[in-house]
């Protein structure tokens, strides 16, 4: 009686099939041939469970989010134990799955709001922000870019959860560079400086900038670009597009009336 309520409201996952009963009632058949000893000790796993999630609250809650890895090495249990017991808290509302492997808490037990960007750094390793998100931050374009737009050397991944999309486009390692850590709303975030951000841009979508193509962005604040650092940064690349792309972008910038190039 007792049990078979508890086993209701349990987080562990049972197979149970309801079935007639001979007198009229009803009774639950598991898909597993279990004893009372057997429901017992699962009884116990369960309260133990919900322990284990204060401790890992005392352990991580401090924290916007975290990987499996971080509990495993925290708790010194075992890996699959670990993942099995993340998996029922995201199912009961207690964590929100990530990525696979990363979690957060849910609102009612975070201590600490997440940082996006920080997030955006830490979903796919190694990866700084860049193109359209950097651009929006850094106040060289006026949209305000809801898609955390990240560059990554690994392959192209999207990730959508609950704090939004986070796009990983991928670039050649040789060109993995022009970023710097600073700091937004009070946490440490990788992001890139204004000229690779538009570098970043210029490579990845292919159609030539021309002087068209650069007046449809809308590009504003270009004071803050240094043209000598950009003209560094695309020798880096090694790419005649690119080359093309700086020289448009110091054109049309001079053209503007009351825009300076920073030289």
């Amino acid at each position: 009686g007792n049990s078979a309520s508890f086993l209701t409201s349990c987080p562990t996952a049972w197979m149970q099939m309801v079935l007639p009963h001979p007198a009229g009632r009803t009774c639950a058949c598991f898909a597993t041939s279990l004893s009372i000893e057997s429901i017992d000790i699962d009884i116990q796993l369960c309260i133990l469970t919900d322990m284990r999630y204060e401790r890992l609250l005392e352990l991580l809650g401090d924290q916007g989010f975290f990987d499996l890895a971080s509990v495993v090495q925290l708790t010194g249990e075992r890996r699959q134990n670990i993942r099995m017991q993340l998996h029922r808290w995201s199912r009961a509302g207690k964590l929100l799955p990530l990525r696979r492997g990363m979690y957060a808490f849910s609102e009612n037990y975070r201590r600490r709001e997440v940082n996006h960007a920080e997030l955006a750094n830490q979903l796919y390793t190694p990866s700084y922000i860049s193109t359209h998100w950097a651009l929006g931050f850094l106040g060289l374009i006026p949209e305000r870019v809801f898609t955390y737009t990240s560059i990554t050397s690994r392959t192209p991944r999207i990730f959508e959860n609950f704090f939004g999309v986070f796009r990983y486009q991928h670039i050649k390692p040789t060109a993995f560079f022009g970023y710097r850590r600073v700091e937004i709303d009070r946490r440490k975030v990788l992001l890139a400086d204004p000229e690779k951000a538009l570098l970043d841009l210029w490579h990845l979508e292919k159609r030539p900038w021309d002087d068209g193509r650069m007046e449809e962005m809308r590009f504003q604040n270009t004071g803050s670009v240094n043209i000598k650092r950009l003209r560094q940064y695309a020798s880096r690349f090694d790419s005649p597009r690119l080359t093309a792309a700086v020289r448009v972008w110091s054109r049309v910038c001079k053209a503007r009336p009351g825009r300076t190039v920073v030289s």
